[in-house]
């Protein structure tokens, strides 16, 4: 009597149960699917793996489960072929029929279960995986040879054969990959009729081939094989006992245990190549199949990008496959559209559109095209690559005519959009108003959504054709040089031609802009998506789709590397020293905590307002000249890095502090009362600098460059390639002892001419707005990258990076008067009635100062005073009632936006007052 080893059902592999007697072969486990209702599915699904547990059962229990579903993968369902024993016996639990009854194939639920124990199995032990991928019959038959044997010996031997173990079926020895098997089933009609059968087979089909390409991939592709050594039958025993976990250590191998004559080789590989194309094709028509489950559709995908990873001849096979798709596709989409455009729309139901298919079709064929890691890109390069690159490019041209006709629709719809009134009042960013891109989208007309597929797949085509070539801008960040190089190469044949894809997708997303920022604006996830490529011309995205995108990358940021809070505690009068000495040692990581300041020797509680007004202290000392950090240039108005600073100790590490604190007022959404310069900007951005930037520090000077660049400079005798002490005291500004400076090795020597004033001019913009600051500018953009990646910030231009940073310059009155709440009062109360008159003659620095006193900012948000921020979010202006003596001052609570208003007697004490307030409890917190 043996001793065997069974699992329980924890698939983590626990310590198991040893029981005595032999194995359980002559149980026929075809029956527990027809059971009914009573036996729970997860019982009978740990039932199958507990008998999984012993190699010989386990081979079986695979091989009578998929003789089940074989008739109606093969199309035998109405066949003689079915033997009786895959009849129902069970239709009704409570009910007992001795006869089989007729049925055209598996009944759904029967079929269903079987896929669902396989996926359990399969899951749950890597051995059946491994079977379900490689099937040999001769292995079944040696095992079924081997368990006859004993139960004859046991005088059971009638019982093996009515139960049908002593004959393997012949369709069985026809099976060697029931992965093929499964993949047969996706073209029948009760699975393309019933997601959840469908769902089940491509989940059963993701478990297989994820179990078969971590084989493939854990071999050299050299073609060494898995061995599998000849097991004796005393061995077998040995294996059974030594089973305790459901996972095999070595499944590759232990999922082949009973082999015979010596050595069998198995090439995982080759048996990957032998799918019939036939069956891959059903698995990528899925793709274009509609109607199914999102989870089909994306299970699908990921079953094709796997295979197609691990075996070339796949890959081809599904990217010409998917490009057949696409193709056929597109004239039905073609119709569709036209049918949309000439019915306003309105033509066909939401169901009948193809541009959903269309579009996952295109997205699987762009990952397909780039997928493979880069080794094997490198050794294909040239054999494989032109042949994608072919291909996406031939599809392309037959496409066209469904971009033009794309292209027609949308500009129907943005004619009919420009008659709206709120939509002709939005402005583009770069181009008008820059607060303007913060008004509210208008409704789309209806049926414009439909467009929204076709529009992501062909900027999913766009991006995948110009992978490897920039995409033109044209921005004012033009070197003089390059202004000379336009002018020669303009008329260029090449130049016309090159870059056809670029071209097109500039001039498609050029001329639907306003269309595309209003779909980006209502799903800001579009730009993190399939319009991402609008990222690589960021100057094509409104600003307020910048900033919310922005936004959403910061909390992502923090959501996958959560901070603890970070406290300071600072002296009022030295809040530059003691926020430098705090701050400086900490980490990137620590600086992305929720900030909490605490000012000392006050009472005040940090709920948000503390917060804003250490901002505003601190900017306010940094950029005062008594710190010797940053100096103003042109109207006194804007900063850059004083290039005196070196008389300031360790003035490298407080830039470095400087661009940490900037980074975190834009990771925590705050303002800062500062105004830099266009080029300081630019550095921030990574954004070269050029002569045009020399207007805003010296506008004098700068109409001296643009006059060399227009004129001839050959009479000038004395020009060289240095700046004189003159020019160069001009630009180090409070400087008294300066040298020459050369432009470039020995340009003291080196004449300016017609030919070289681009290089001069060029040479000394870089000088004046870059090499002079050269050392603070590298400290501060350290400081700044700690926090906020360059090439997130870099989406914005300067003056949207303005915007970013300090808020809206100027204040709308009337949105403030429009954005506020009461309580205690009423709009049409006296009082507030006087309040708004008293206003309404400040100047615009008592504004400044009467938005500090109530918000702790003198700065408003980017879309106005209805996104003001409070303790717990959005919190709009409150003007609340305050009782008690009638001569007391107005009072404040930042962290409500809060101003409490007494009810005064005239207007003229309520202006008296309220001055007073504003200036001279402007700062400050305390109870009482």
């Amino acid at each position: 009597m043996r001793k065997r080893r069974l699992c329980s059902a924890n698939t983590g592999g626990g310590s198991g149960k040893s029981v005595s007697g032999d194995e359980i072969l002559p149980l026929k486990p075809v029956h527990p699917p027809y059971a009914p209702a009573p036996l729970g599915k997860g019982l009978l699904q740990r039932l199958m793996l507990n008998l999984c547990a012993h190699s010989a059962t386990r081979v079986v229990l695979v091989q009578l489960l998929l003789d089940m579903i074989r008739p109606e993968a093969e199309g035998l369902v109405n066949s003689s072929v079915i033997p009786d024993s895959q009849r129902l016996y069970g239709c009704q639990w409570n009910t007992v029929y001795t006869r089989s009854q007729p049925t055209a194939g598996l009944p759904p639920l029967v079929s269903r279960r079987v896929l669902e124990i396989l996926t359990y199995l399969a899951t749950n032990h890597l051995s059946v995986a491994s079977i379900l991928f490689f099937f040999e019959p001769l292995l079944a038959a040696e095992s079924q040879s081997i368990s006859q044997l004993e139960t004859k010996e046991n005088g059971r031997g009638k019982i093996c054969e009515k139960m049908g173990l002593s004959n393997v079926p012949e369709t069985s020895q026809k099976v060697h990959i029931p992965l093929v098997l499964f993949m047969k089933l996706l073209d029948r009609p009760l699975f393309l009729r019933s997601n959840a059968h469908l769902e089940q087979v491509m989940g059963l089909l993701q478990v297989v081939v994820n179990n078969a390409v971590s084989r493939v991939e854990c071999q050299p592709r050299s073609g060494q094989a898995t061995t599998c050594e000849d097991q004796t039958e005393n061995e077998a025993p040995v294996d059974a006992q030594n089973d305790t976990s459901i996972s095999d250590d070595n499944p590759s191998t232990k999922s082949d245990a009973l082999c015979s004559g010596g050595k069998r080789t198995i090439d995982p590989y080759d048996i990957l190549l032998q799918f019939p194309e036939s069956d891959l094709r059903n698995l990528s028509s899925l793709l274009a199949h509609e109607g199914l489950s999102d989870k089909v559709y994306s299970l699908a995908a990921e079953i094709v990008k796997k295979l197609s990873f691990v075996a070339d001849p796949h890959l081809k096979f599904f990217i010409a496959e998917l490009a057949g798709l696409a193709h056929d596709l597109s004239g039905s989409a073609v119709s569709e559209l036209i049918t949309l455009r000439s019915t306003q729309m309105l033509g066909l139901s939401a169901g009948s559109m193809a541009g959903a298919a269309f579009l996952r079709v295109l997205q699987t064929l762009s990952a397909l095209s780039s997928s493979g890691d880069g080794n094997k890109i490198q050794e294909h390069d040239c054999e494989r690559g032109a042949g994608e690159q072919s291909i996406m490019w031939n599809l392309n041209v037959s496409l066209e005519p469904l971009w033009q006709e794309l292209s027609d629709c949308i500009s129907t719809i943005e004619t009919r959009m420009a008659h709206n009134s709120s939509f002709s009042s939005l402005q583009s960013p770069g181009t008008g108003d820059l607060g303007g891109a913060s008004s509210l989208s208008p409704p789309l007309p209806p049926g414009t959504q439909r467009l929204l597929p076709f529009i992501e797949a062909f900027f999913v085509l766009c991006e995948k054709l110009q992978a490897n070539n920039s995409v033109m801008q044209i921005d004012n960040n033009v070197t003089a040089r390059e202004i000379k190089e336009i002018a020669e190469t303009s008329s260029s044949p090449s130049l016309k031609c090159s870059g056809g894809a670029t071209l097109t997708f500039a001039r498609v997303a050029e001329k639907h802009r306003r269309l595309l920022n209003v779909f980006i604006r209502q799903n800001p996830s579009l730009l993190e998506k399939s319009l991402s490529m609008m990222l690589k011309v960021p100057r094509l995205i409104d600003f307020d789709n910048k900033r919310a995108y922005f936004r959403s990358r910061i909390r992502q940021q923090h959501d996958q590397h959560p901070s603890a809070p970070l406290r300071i505690s600072v002296r009022r009068a030295y809040v530059l020293e003691d926020s430098y000495n705090q701050l400086r040692m900490r980490s990137s990581q620590e600086l992305k905590g929720r900030l909490t300041v605490h000012f000392q020797g006050e009472e005040g509680i940090d709920a948000g307002g503390l917060t804003r007004e250490w901002y505003q202290l601190l900017s306010r000392v940094i950029f005062d000249k008594g710190a010797l950090l940053f100096t103003t240039v042109g109207n006194s108005a804007t900063f850059q890095p004083n290039p005196n600073s070196v008389y300031q100790t360790e003035h490298l590490s407080y830039f470095r502090f400087v661009g940490r604190v900037v980074a975190k007022a834009l990771f925590d959404g705050q303002l800062l009362d500062v105004y830099f310069t266009r080029s300081f900007y630019k550095h921030i951005l990574g954004v070269k600098v050029t002569y045009h930037d020399i207007e805003a520090v010296d506008p004098d000077y700068y109409k001296n460059l643009k006059w060399m660049l227009e004129n001839d400079v050959n009479e000038i005798p004395d020009l060289t390639f240095s700046m004189d002490a003159d020019e160069e005291k001009h630009i180090l500004y409070e400087k008294t002892e300066v040298t020459d400076y050369e432009l470039k090795p020995g340009g003291r020597n080196i004449r300016v001419t017609e030919e070289t004033k681009h290089e001069y001019v060029d040479l000394v913009a870089e000088h004046i707005l870059s090499t002079a600051i050269r050392p603070q500018i590298n400290s501060f953009l350290e400081g700044f990258h700690e926090l906020i990646p360059r090439e997130l910030i870099s989406i914005f231009n300067d003056k949207e990076l303005e915007l970013l940073i300090s808020g809206l310059p100027e204040i709308d009155l009337d949105d403030l008067q429009a954005n506020t709440e009461y309580t205690g009062y009423s709009a049409a109360s006296g009082v507030v009635q006087w309040f708004w008159e008293v206003v309404k003659t400040f100047n615009k620095e008592d504004m400044a100062r009467l938005l500090q006193f109530v918000t702790g900012t003198s700065k408003i948000p980017l879309e106005g005073f209805k996104a003001l921020q409070g303790i717990s979010g959005p919190q709009r202006f409150q003007i609340h009632k305050a009782y008690g003596a009638p001569e007391r001052l107005p009072s404040a609570h930042t962290c409500f936006n809060q101003l409490d208003l007494p009810e005064y007697s005239s207007k003229e004490q309520l202006q008296e007052r309220l001055l007073l307030a504003i200036h001279e409890a402007s700062e400050g917190f305390g109870f009482g």
